[in-house]
């Protein structure tokens, strides 16, 4: 804390005075976005630092499998992506072509099946899995899939189905795909939403 004269002026000590400060190093002046060679040169500077390649490390076949994992985990703990700031998707998700898929899966797999519900729980499962797996052969990128497959046993009854969900009109869409037998009616519903 600096001692404070008359008149609110620091007080100088007799040592201080003799001693004259050095002068301050001139700081160069950082480049206005707004000329046009600085502007560049930002540019690549801040590009730089976003873009970063991505490699390719191969597992050494001589090691065990424990240092195996742990030299994978540090590899890919250093691998950075870039942000593709993509808004939409590369590949439009086209529920007809869903659509005709599962309906094939459905009656090929559900044909001379009777109800059963202890049966059903376990194949519902099944139906699901072999749904998702044929429509992410389809190659719809960043898609996320719910699939849900219904098993109702006809008993004389109605009933209503609905499903609410919050979503993109313009990228994520749905399909629903009917069997119906004697006994039962097998409903599956694809929903597909996009995350960007």
């Amino acid at each position: 804390m600096e001692k404070r004269g008359r008149g609110g002026k620091p007080f100088l000590s007799p040592a201080s005075q003799l001693q004259p400060t050095p002068p301050q190093p001139r700081r160069e002046r950082r480049p206005s976005m707004f000329e046009r060679e600085a502007y560049t040169q930002i540019l690549r500077e801040r590009l730089r630092e976003s873009i970063h390649d991505v490699q390719y490390v191969e597992p050494p076949f001589d090691d065990s499998i424990a240092d195996l994992g742990k030299e994978w985990k540090s590899a890919l703990a250093k691998l950075k992506f870039a942000n593709s700031y993509r808004m939409e998707p590369l590949k439009k998700f086209q529920a007809h072509s869903v659509e005709t898929k599962v309906q094939q899966i459905l009656k090929e797999s559900l044909k001379d099946v009777k109800y059963d519900d202890k049966v059903f729980s376990h194949l519902s499962l099944e139906l699901a899995d072999r749904i998702l797996s044929a429509v992410k052969e389809f190659g719809y990128h960043r898609y996320k899939f719910i699939i849900k497959v219904l098993f109702i046993q006809k008993t004389g009854q109605a009933i209503n189905i609905a499903s609410r969900w919050i979503w993109d009109v313009a990228w994520d869409s749905w399909v629903a795909a009917k069997q119906e037998t004697e006994t039962y009616v097998a409903l599956a519903l694809v929903f597909a939403l996009y995350c960007e």
